[in-house]
């Protein structure tokens, strides 16, 4: 029997995580996407806090129906990237937690990048 697509996102999931962990200094930079939004998350899992959290929900500046969802990730980029930057974090790792390197989540590093996150 075949993996459904959610169990075989947690095993990608899972098989990146025994590698990438965050610390105070350099925190994991978790991405959720889901159908409507995307999320991201700034993590310390060295004493399980989130520093920093920003997603799609918040104030874009444009009408919300007429933003596609790549410029949604873009936007949530560019704002982690302005947050972390405020409290002194300027070096992340990467989680893409599951998903494939492309779309949005691809957009959404890129856009972090440009706006002065190094990862």
């Amino acid at each position: 029997m075949a993996l459904t697509k959610l169990k075989r996102r947690k095993r990608i999931k899972m098989r990146i995580r025994r590698h990438v962990s965050g610390t105070q200094e350099r925190p994991r930079m978790s991405v959720f996407r889901s159908n409507r939004g995307i999320y991201v998350q700034l993590i310390d899992d060295l004493n399980g806090r989130t520093l920093v959290a920003a997603t799609s929900k918040e104030e874009i500046g444009e009408d919300p129906k007429k933003v596609t969802k790549t410029q949604q990730a873009k936007h949530v980029g560019k704002l982690i990237a302005e947050k972390s930057l405020e409290k002194g974090i300027s070096t992340v790792v990467f989680d893409r937690n599951g998903y494939l390197y492309h779309g949005r989540v691809k957009a959404l590093a890129d856009a972090a990048r440009e706006a002065g996150l190094k990862f």
